[in-house]
C-alpha cells in the first residue's frame, strides 16, 4: 500500500513530541552525541502546516559509531535505513505507513548540517517566507497526495534552501 501524505495545522504538540523523543535518542547515542535539533516544518510555527512527522537532526563525533545503536533504535520502534542514499548519513524512520519521526544523523563538520539549521533559522527569522512555504506545501499536496509529493516539494523549494544557505553564511560572517 502506498503512503498518503497528510499536512496538519502547526501545533506546539510537535515541540513536546520532539522533547520526549530527544531524551530517548540522547540515551541511545550519549557517548557520540554532540548536539540534537528539532528541524523541518514541525519546528517552525510560522510555516503554519506540516506533515505530522518530527524531523530530528543529530550531530555525532563519529558517524561509524552510530551503527552500534541500531538494536536500541529498533527496540524503540525505529527502522534502520543506513545511509538511505546520502553518503555519510545515518537515517531512521519510526512508523511505516503512518510515520511519526525521521532521524537524520551526521558527523560534526558535515556541511549538510548547515542546510538543516540554516533553513530552520531563515524561516524563523522570515515568517512571511515561512507562511508562503506553508501555502506551497498545501498547493503541492492538493495535486500530489502520494509519494510524488516529496519530490515535487523538493524541486520547488530548492531556491528557498539556497537562499537560506546564503543568508546563514552572511549571518555567520556578520557574527565573526
Amino acid at each position: 500500500m502506498e503512503r498518503q501524505w497528510t499536512i496538519s495545522p502547526w501545533t506546539n504538540e510537535w515541540n513536546q513530541q520532539f522533547e520526549v523523543e530527544s531524551n530517548v535518542l540522547q540515551d541511545i547515542f550519549q557517548s557520540e552525541l554532540v548536539d540534537i535539533h528539532h528541524v523541518g516544518s514541525t519546528s517552525v510555527p510560522s510555516i503554519g502546516y506540516a506533515k505530522p512527522i518530527i524531523d530530528i537532526l543529530i550531530i555525532v563525533k563519529n558517524i561509524e559509531q552510530v551503527d552500534v545503536g541500531n538494536e536500541q533504535m529498533i527496540d524503540t520502534g525505529y527502522r534502520v535505513r543506513g545511509e538511505n542514499g546520502i553518503p555519510n548519513r545515518r537515517y531512521f524512520s519510526k512508523g511505516d505507513l503512518q510515520r511519526t519521526h525521521h532521524v537524520h544523523i551526521y558527523q560534526q563538520g558535515d556541511s549538510r548540517i548547515l542546510t538543516y539549521l540554516d533553513f530552520k533559522a531563515y524561516l524563523l527569522q522570515h515568517p512571511a517566507e515561512a507562511a508562503k512555504y506553508g501555502q506551497l506545501k498545501l498547493d503541492i499536496l492538493a495535486s500530489y497526495p502520494n509519494e510524488q509529493y516529496q519530490q515535487v516539494k523538493e524541486d520547488r523549494i530548492n531556491h528557498l534552501v539556497e537562499k537560506a544557505l546564503r543568508w546563514g553564511e552572511e549571518e555567520r560572517k556578520r557574527l565573526e
